[in-house]
C-alpha cells in the first residue's frame, strides 16, 4: 500500500496546474531573452522582466522562477504567470523566468522504477536551475542583478526544483558544486513545493535561505505532509516547516485549510504575504516567523484524483 501511495503522489505531480481555467490573453512581454545552455540537444532560455520602478530605499532582489507542469509540459512565459510577473516588476522586482528540461516528457512512468525516473527528472531540473544561476552570476553586471540577492521561486514542479536546489546547496551536495564557491540564494518562494530525499528524512547541514511556503492542506498532487517508502521521503510544506521550526530557521508558512493544488497558482491572491516576506525576511534580514492557517472560501477548489491523472 505504501508503495502505491508514494508512486501515486509522485505521478500526480505530473498534472499541469496552468490548464485548469481559460482566460483572456494577457500581454506582458519580457525586456530581453537569453539562451543560457544547450542540454540534450535542447536550447534553454531565460526571459528577463525588468523592474518598472526603482525602489527608493533597499534594492529589491531578483526573482528566479521555475514554472510548473509536472515535468511533462509548461512554459516559462505561460499566461497564468504574466499578471504576477507584472505585479512584481511594478513593486521594483526583476523577474527571470527560466526553461528546464522536462524529464518526464514522453516517459512511461509505472512500477517501482518510476521512483528513479521521477527523482532523475527533479535532478536534471535542479541542474538546469543551477546552470541558469551560474549564467546570471557571470553576467550579473550586464543584467543588473545583485549576486547576493537572488530569490528562488517556483510553482508545483518548479517549486519542487527550487526547494530541492536550496536543500542540496545547504547540504553542500555534489550537484551544488555547479554553483560558485560561497554562493547562497537569498530566499525561496515555494508555491506547493516539496523535497524528495532518497536517504530518509531530509535535514539541513547549514541553515537554509529564508523560505515562504504556500500550500493547500488537502493537496493531492504535491504532498502537503510526507509520503515515504523506505528511505524515499517526499516532504511537503507541513513536514519541511516542522524541520525549519526545530532548526530555528527563518520561514513563513501559510496553510490553506481545505485547499488543494490550486495554491500552486494563486500568485495574486497570496501576493500581500509574498511582499511582506520579501520586504522583511529577505531584504531586511529579519527573522520574522509566521505560521498561519488560512480559510478562504472564495478560492475555488480543484479536486484532482487518480482518475484525473490517467485521463490527462
Amino acid at each position: 500500500m505504501k508503495k502505491f501511495t508514494i508512486l501515486a503522489a509522485l505521478l500526480l505531480a505530473m498534472l499541469p496546474c496552468s490548464a485548469r481555467e481559460k482566460s483572456k490573453p494577457f500581454v506582458f512581454d519580457p525586456s530581453a531573452e537569453y539562451m543560457f545552455a544547450r542540454r540534450d540537444s535542447s536550447e534553454l532560455f531565460m526571459s528577463v522582466y525588468e523592474p518598472r520602478i526603482q525602489p527608493d530605499s533597499l534594492p529589491r532582489p531578483t526573482i528566479l522562477f521555475s514554472f510548473g507542469g509536472g515535468f511533462v509540459n509548461g512554459s516559462r512565459n505561460s499566461q497564468g504567470y504574466l499578471p504576477w510577473f507584472k505585479r512584481l516588476t511594478e513593486d521594483g522586482y526583476r523577474v527571470i523566468s527560466i526553461d528546464y528540461r522536462l524529464g518526464l516528457k514522453g516517459k512511461k512512468v509505472s512500477g517501482t522504477k518510476s521512483i528513479d525516473i521521477i527523482y532523475e527528472a527533479i535532478r536534471i531540473g535542479v541542474e538546469d536551475l543551477y546552470t541558469a544561476t551560474a549564467y546570471i552570476l557571470e553576467n550579473a553586471e550586464a543584467l543588473g542583478v545583485d549576486p547576493g540577492s537572488i530569490v528562488l521561486a517556483g510553482s508545483s514542479a518548479g517549486a519542487i526544483i527550487s526547494m530541492q536546489a536550496e536543500w542540496h546547496a545547504s547540504n553542500g551536495d555534489s550537484i551544488a558544486g555547479m554553483l560558485p564557491s560561497g554562493f547562497r540564494y537569498a530566499g525561496v518562494l515555494s508555491f506547493a513545493g516539496a523535497v524528495f530525499s532518497r536517504n530518509g528524512k531530509p535535514s539541513y547541514k547549514r541553515e537554509p535561505a529564508p523560505t515562504l511556503f504556500i500550500h493547500g492542506t488537502r493537496d493531492k498532487v504535491v504532498a502537503y505532509g510526507k509520503i515515504h517508502l523506505g528511505k524515499n521521503w517526499f516532504c511537503g510544506a507541513e513536514m519541511l516547516s516542522g524541520i525549519f521550526a526545530k532548526g530555528n530557521y527563518n520561514y513563513n508558512i501559510y496553510r490553506y485549510e481545505g485547499n488543494q493544488h490550486e495554491m500552486a497558482s494563486e500568485f495574486l491572491r497570496t501576493y500581500d504575504e509574498q511582499l511582506r516576506f520579501l520586504r522583511s525576511n529577505v531584504e531586511k534580514h529579519e527573522k520574522r516567523i509566521v505560521d498561519a492557517t488560512v480559510s478562504d472560501p472564495s478560492i475555488k477548489v480543484f479536486d484532482y484524483t487518480l482518475k484525473d491523472l490517467y485521463s490527462n
